[in-house]
């Protein structure tokens, strides 16, 4: 997997992130540097350790499915990506909420990261370096969270369901790409 489609698989993947940073933005009165790298780190920290963590569940399992593991990608990424849209059409807003806290932030971070877990799983079906690419994806996150939050401060939470549309778009053409390379190569 190249660099280019890393940092398509890790902008997909933030987009969860970057939704909820816009509406942590919305929620400040005054945004500080302070709240953006809060969103920043734990959103970056999760969204790199879950596809670490998927990616070792993954690997015990490589060698009964290696065959099928574009298939898996595939399905994978699709779910996930129609997951996204379908919640992005549902109008189904979060109410915005001004808490930075630990037991704020650690839900957020999890909820956002869970469908990087199941992109770890087809890491490691396709035996994706994994340190680089779960860095690539952290540091990717933790910068459209930084920037999710001044944006949501700035412009409102207009552009939360496109971001995620957007995400759901880009996680199914990506799984897309991985089958016709496999059925075509």
């Amino acid at each position: 997997m190249g660099l280019w489609e890393l940092f398509v698989i890790a902008l997909g993947l933030s987009m969860d992130a970057f939704a909820v940073s816009i509406c942590k933005g919305l929620s400040v009165r005054r945004c500080t540097p302070r709240h953006m790298l809060i969103c920043g780190l734990y959103f970056g920290v999760f969204q790199a350790l879950m596809p670490l963590i998927g990616y070792f569940l993954g690997s015990q399992f490589e060698s009964l499915v290696t065959a099928i593991a574009p298939y898996i990608a595939f399905a994978l990424l699709a779910f996930i990506g129609a997951n996204m849209i379908r919640e992005s059409r549902s109008g189904d807003e979060d109410a915005a909420n001004d808490d930075f806290s630990v037991r704020s932030m650690i839900p957020l971070a999890i909820a956002t990261s869970i469908d990087a877990l199941a992109v770890g799983v087809s890491f490691a079906f396709l035996q994706v370096d994994i340190v680089p690419a779960v860095v690539f994806i952290g540091v990717t996150t933790f910068v459209c969270c930084v920037i999710g939050v001044k944006v949501g401060s700035l412009f409102g939470n207009k552009y939360q369901a496109r971001a995620e549309l957007f995400g759901g778009v880009v996680l199914i053409l990506m799984g897309v790409k991985i089958l016709l390379e496999y059925l075509l190569g």
